[in-house]
């Protein structure tokens, strides 16, 4: 595997974002925060964060001259050890930035492929990223060797370069050639294993990440699967096996999505995603408690888009209610004008979603069996349209 710039915990890290005519300063900072989150994940400690308003990125440095000083009198002020973009950059980016501020830089992008380096668990996951960090690297090789031209100039020096990067570019791509290879033999044996299930209704859990998607699975699975407070918590697809009042389905948990990923990644990991391409049912997990929830909504619409998969049965399932109503309502609100907010939030979204639309709360199980009992409803519909002689599934 490529050698990444892994980052150490506590490490203390400034987050740089630019505001440029397509974003407002809101949107900004809700980006910033949730790369600030990424960061957590990764095991840094944000210290700050730069701002700045252009009307596009520079396409030297992606900042302007006077932020880029800013930010070097900053880190080395501080002694801050890794630098944060939250755009992708490309490799002649990241050397021009290095050189002026003479800390480690990244982008939103190595970040997000650190974090899944480090949760990769099976063999599958370990390609897959291992795939995308190839990738994401290639297109950046000839910015990283941009210092070598510079010692001297001329014939002397240069060749060595170019014969070096041409070097690191076959051996990058003979590397995601054999991953590729590799990938599609886990797929072919994946392919066998999903045909070997049988006839049974397939439901699939997709949602941003850190929605409460492996909770919802636990509770509706009864089993242990692995969930916390961190963005990417799950990176393997899991699958089980759940029987509802005589009536068994196949639930999976997968990948979370999240705003700007990485093309290469999707790519890497549409294998993982066929769990969710060949879902019978799609269940929508949503933070409703995210002040951006409804952006978040969209994110996973583009993406399952992507994967031809926008057009499937979906139930949406709002999590985290006790949240939103912690943080929409305070003590001094009337219980009328409680009952009326939900209310209108309740009819807005079973209007949008055409009445598949449930709220619930993971952590205090709060509505969860009106959610089995939808969940059932659809799995029992469909077994009736596919399957007319399984009657023992229906009722």
């Amino acid at each position: 595997m490529l050698e990444k710039k892994n980052i150490i915990r506590e490490e203390k890290a400034v987050l740089v974002g630019v505001v440029t005519k397509e974003q407002t300063d809101t949107q900004v900072q809700e980006y910033l925060d949730e790369l600030a989150f990424l960061a957590e994940t990764a095991g840094a400690v944000t210290v700050k964060r730069f701002v700045q308003k252009l009307q596009h990125p520079d396409s030297r440095t992606f900042v302007g001259k006077g932020k880029l000083e800013e930010i070097r009198q900053y880190v080395r002020d501080k002694d801050i050890r890794v630098v944060i973009f939250d755009d992708e950059l490309s490799g002649a980016q990241i050397n021009n930035i290095e050189k002026e501020i003479e800390v480690k830089t990244i982008d939103r992008s190595d970040l997000i492929l650190d974090i899944f380096a480090s949760r990769a668990k099976t063999a599958q996951a370990r390609a897959q990223v291992e795939l995308a960090q190839y990738q994401y690297i290639l297109p950046r090789l000839r910015g990283m060797w941009k210092h070598l031209e510079r010692l001297g100039g001329g014939i002397g020096t240069r060749g060595p370069g170019e014969t070096e990067i041409e070097t690191d570019r076959r051996i990058v791509r003979d590397k995601i050639s054999l991953l590729k290879k590799r990938l599609a033999e886990i797929d072919k044996q994946a392919l066998t294993q999903r045909k070997e299930r049988g006839e049974f209704i397939r439901i699939a859990l997709v949602g941003y990440t850190n929605v409460g998607k492996s909770t919802i699975m636990n509770l509706l699975s009864k089993r242990e699967v692995f969930a916390e407070n961190k963005l990417f918590a799950t990176l393997d697809t899991t699958t089980s096996k759940v029987v509802f009042e005589h009536t068994p389905f196949l639930l999976s948990d997968t990948v979370g999505f999240i705003r700007k990923l990485p093309h290469h990644l999707v790519e890497s990991f549409k294998s993982t995603l066929d769990e969710v391409r060949e879902a019978d049912i799609l269940l929508h997990i949503v933070d409703i408690s995210h002040p951006a929830y409804e952006e978040q909504i969209a994110v996973v619409n583009k993406t399952l888009q992507e994967l031809n998969a926008i057009e499937k049965p979906t139930l949406t399932i709002f999590n985290k209610m006790d949240l939103y109503e912690e943080k929409t309502f305070d003590e001094w609100l009337e219980p009328q004008a409680k009952e009326q907010i939900l209310e209108d939030l309740y009819e807005r979204w079973q209007r949008e979603t055409n009445g598949n639309a449930v709220f619930v709360s993971a952590i205090e199980k709060r509505n969860l069996d009106k959610l089995r009992q939808t969940i059932l409803n659809k799995v029992r519909e469909l077994y009736r349209i596919r399957f007319p002689y399984r009657s023992e599934y229906f009722y």
